[in-house]
């Protein structure tokens, strides 16, 4: 039910699409089903131009014909697909599970709208209990995973444990398609993501964190589907 779920949820973010575009094409499962129904879309007519958010995403594009730029050409950015892994009532995500949150904030911040695409199961009271990806330089990562421990603690959340992101063997680091390190931070809840934010941001170290807040010239728009039924949330800019 989640996939077909997932699925629902992309074919109706292809109602935003319009010809000329240039979007940006998100990483995960359920963005990579709206990036292969946008394929038949090009195939059959559409003219597009796509800003992959990771490398995984940029091979599905080119393997399904939908025509890509680089972020360099772009000087707008009108529409980001991409999918959360949780989503709160102000529209505030986390993001990341994947990995691509820098492209992926990158991306969404400079775009007119953000569509979020998810099954009904991501939408949450409050953010916290998927893990919160915090992506952090190789150079004395420790020292920052301290630093981020201490955050979330002074961030009033109600578990605070922090995990180096690891890629099939144990011991054996995950790396970003920047070449960074995730960190993933097991919450429980997070009363305060702004205030966490700012905290995480402050250290050196930190590269991005997986709190997809409002963005200021941002509108988001959040597409949810339990399989059957659609629902749309229209958020106002900044939000």
């Amino acid at each position: 039910m989640s996939d077909i779920a997932k699925m629902n949820a992309a074919a109706a973010a292809l109602e935003f699409v319009e010809d000329g575009m240039i979007l940006g094409l998100g990483t995960g499962s359920t963005a990579s089903h709206f990036v292969r129904m946008l394929g038949e879309r090009v195939r059959e007519g559409l003219r597009v131009g796509g800003l992959p958010t990771s490398e995984a995403t940029r091979r599905l594009a080119t393997q399904v014909g939908v025509p890509l730029i680089e972020i360099d050409q772009a000087d707008r950015i009108d529409l980001t697909v991409d999918g959360a892994d949780e989503i709160d009532p102000q529209f505030r995500l986390i993001k990341g599970g994947g990995g691509a949150l820098l492209r992926e904030k990158i991306i969404a911040h400079a775009s007119d709208q953000m569509v979020v695409i998810a099954d009904r199961g991501k939408l949450v009271d409050r953010l916290g209990a998927f893990p919160l990806p915090v992506e952090v330089t190789p150079f004395g990562f420790t020292i920052t995973a301290k630093k981020v421990f201490d955050a979330l603690r002074e961030s009033g959340c109600e578990g605070a444990d922090v995990h180096l992101r690891e890629a099939g063997a144990p011991g054996r680091p995950f790396h970003s398609d920047g070449g960074n390190f995730i960190l993933d931070c097991a919450c429980a809840a997070i009363p305060d993501p702004e205030g966490l934010a700012e905290r995480l941001n402050r250290i050196p170290g930190v590269v991005e964190n997986g709190l997809f807040l409002a963005f200021p010239r941002t509108v988001r728009t959040v597409i949810v589907s339990d399989g059957e039924a659609i629902q749309i949330l229209e958020g106002a800019e900044g939000h």
